[in-house]
C-alpha cells in the first residue's frame, strides 16, 4: 500500500508540470459542453453529443495519459528503480491507473451532468459504465507504454491504437461492416450500453466483450512489465 501511494504522489505531482498529459483530462468534457449547449438541430438524438464525446474520451484519454507517463518513466529509467524497490506489477499499475481513473472519471461526471432526461439511477448506471471502459483503455494504455522503448515510440504506437478504438465506435452507426468489426471492442461495447441507458438493457454480452478486452491487455502488461525486470 505504501508502494501504491508513493506512486499516486508523485504522479500528482508530475502531473501539473505535464500540460500534454493535464490537456487530455479536459478537452473532451469541454468539447462535449460546448458541442451540448451550443448546437441544437431539430430530429437530433438526445444526448447525441454526449454519447459520442464520452466515447471519444473513454477510448482517448486513459490510454494517452497512462501510456505517456509509463514510457516517460521507462526513458528516464525511474521505473527501473522502482523494479529494484520491489514494486510489483500490480502495485504499479495500482498506483499509475489509480490516479488516471480518477481524473478521468472527474471528466466523466461532467459528461453525466450534461445528460438529459434521464433519472438518478441511470446517471449512476452511466457513470459505472464509464468507470469500466476507463479501467479497458488505462490497461490497454499501460500494455503500450510498458512495451515501448521511450515516449516518441509509445507515442507512435498510441496515436494509430487510439484512432481505432475511438473512432470505431462513431463509424459503426453509419457501416455495418465496421459495426460487425466494432463489436470486439471494449470501446464499441460501452458506445452500446450507453446508448442501451434509458432502456436498463441487459449488459452481459457487453460485459464479456470488456472484461476479455482488459484480461488480453493485462496479460500483455504484465509479460512486458516482467521482461523488463528480467533485464
Amino acid at each position: 500500500m505504501s508502494h501504491t501511494l508513493t506512486i499516486i504522489q508523485k504522479q500528482l505531482k508530475d502531473t501539473l508540470k505535464n500540460k500534454t498529459v493535464l490537456i487530455q483530462f479536459i478537452m473532451f468534457p469541454v468539447l462535449g459542453i460546448i458541442m451540448t449547449k451550443a448546437i441544437q438541430i431539430e430530429n437530433m438524438p438526445e444526448n447525441f453529443f454526449v454519447n459520442l464525446f464520452v466515447t471519444m474520451y473513454i477510448g482517448m484519454a486513459p490510454l494517452t495519459s497512462i501510456s505517456a507517463i509509463i514510457s516517460e518513466e521507462k526513458e528516464k529509467n525511474t521505473l527501473r528503480v522502482l523494479l529494484m524497490a520491489n514494486v510489483s506489477p500490480m502495485q504499479y499499475l495500482i498506483g499509475i491507473g489509480s490516479y488516471v481513473f480518477f481524473a478521468c472519471m472527474l471528466g466523466g461526471v461532467v459528461f453525466c451532468y450534461l445528460l438529459d432526461g434521464v433519472t438518478g439511477t441511470q446517471r449512476m448506471l452511466f457513470l459505472l459504465i464509464v468507470a469500466v471502459g476507463i479501467v479497458a483503455s488505462m490497461v490497454m494504455g499501460a500494455a503500450i507504454g510498458v512495451g515501448s522503448k521511450n515516449q516518441m515510440a509509445a507515442t507512435s504506437v498510441t496515436v494509430p491504437v487510439m484512432m481505432v478504438f475511438s473512432f470505431l465506435p462513431m463509424l459503426s452507426m453509419f457501416n455495418d461492416k465496421i459495426e460487425k468489426i466494432a463489436k470486439v471492442t471494449y470501446s464499441e461495447q460501452i458506445r452500446l450500453m450507453i446508448s442501451n441507458l434509458e432502456n436498463s438493457g441487459d449488459y452481459a454480452k457487453n460485459l464479456a466483450v470488456i472484461f476479455l478486452n482488459i484480461l488480453l491487455f493485462g496479460v500483455i502488461f504484465f509479460v512486458l512489465y516482467k521482461k523488463i525486470y528480467r533485464n
